[in-house]
């Protein structure tokens, strides 16, 4: 099975195109770490795309089950049929397994991924009895945010150290500005006003926020304002809204919002 659909935009920060490619040639998994919004999930829907793979992606939550990921039997009509889940699916047909935020699964649930993520390459389902052997085109990638681990949400050395592993950042200016003008077509000048908003409230010490402006925010405020709503606006509702529910906090970020724009 071979996709068809276009390939996402992505704009290469340093070596992670390679470094996916060699992955994949070699049968190893991918771990990518970095802080939300800095294009992680487009990153590997752009990969799978180019590679021409089918991509299985799972959002990770605190109610995931092993059985979420591998498969379950199932009533159909008056009998009962077994389900593969996307894991499995992803190992039959050769695909990509991406597992994004995956430390917000349960500690139990990654356990499964284990025997597939070393040389066995192998995935057994106790309630059928099979043992699936990964296929050439097999990949699992994972993802997560270090930046929101704690003692109870942090990935297993025994899990991590089975993956070899790419963190993403925030891009430099020129690049950030030129992810927003390939991803909405905007003008040089407002990809570089809206990066400058993103510097600014990225280096911002004196009030307490819990993730930083991410690209894809910027992403939004330029197309709220290639539609035609006022820039300081689109800024408000895209950026500084998403950031904070603080009266005082969301006044504070605006003054930086209206002072890049000149008002």
């Amino acid at each position: 099975m071979r996709s068809e659909n276009p390939i996402p935009y992505y704009q290469p920060v340093a070596q992670e195109v390679s470094l996916f490619e060699q992955a994949w040639k070699n049968r190893l998994p991918l771990l990518i770490k970095g802080p939300t919004g800095v294009g992680k999930t487009r990153f590997v829907a752009h990969m799978a795309a180019r590679l021409g793979l089918p991509l299985f992606t799972v959002a990770c939550h605190d109610d995931l089950t092993a059985a979420d990921l591998v498969g379950r039997h199932l009533i159909g009509d008056g009998e009962t049929v077994w389900c593969d889940g996307p894991l499995t699916r992803a190992v039959r047909q050769g695909g990509i397994c991406y597992l994004d935020e995956v430390v917000e699964a349960r500690k139990d649930t990654t356990v499964v991924i284990h025997p597939l993520a070393d040389d066995r390459r192998i995935l057994p389902i106790d309630r059928t009895g099979e043992v699936l052997e990964a296929p050439p085109g097999f990949m699992l990638v994972m993802s997560y945010n270090p930046g929101y681990q704690n003692f109870l949400k942090g990935l297993k050395p025994s899990t991590r150290q089975r993956f070899v592993a790419v963190t993403f950042d925030f891009p430099a200016p020129e690049r950030e500005a030129a992810i927003l003008q390939g991803e909405t077509a905007c003008p040089a000048l407002l990809a570089t006003q809206l990066v400058s908003i993103a510097r600014s409230l990225r280096a911002v010490k004196d009030v307490d926020l819990e993730e930083a402006v991410s690209t894809r925010l910027l992403v939004y405020a330029a197309r709220l304002i290639g539609a035609g709503l006022d820039p300081v606006e689109a800024c408000r509702a895209a950026i500084v809204e998403s950031l904070t529910d603080e009266p005082d906090v969301t006044a504070a970020l605006m003054e930086l919002v209206t002072a890049t724009f000149g008002r």
